[in-house]
């Protein structure tokens, strides 16, 4: 039997998830270069989002 595959997701929902598992990771890890990395990764994500917006909104075509 085939496992059915989940709908395909977004490339900003699989940011937000990814960013949403982070933050919960870094709730629970102690002052220190792990947490320091978490949280590195979790601004590089929202920078991520954020450059996919603008970039998205830049190629959509112009209202006149």
């Amino acid at each position: 039997m085939m496992r059915r595959r989940s709908e395909p997701h977004t490339f900003e929902q699989r940011l937000d998830a990814q960013r949403l598992r982070l933050e919960r990771e870094l709730a629970s890890l102690p002052v220190g270069v792990q947490r320091d990395s978490v949280a590195a990764r979790i601004e590089q994500l929202q920078t991520a989002a954020e450059m996919f917006e603008f970039l998205k909104l830049r190629d959509a075509p112009a209202v006149r």
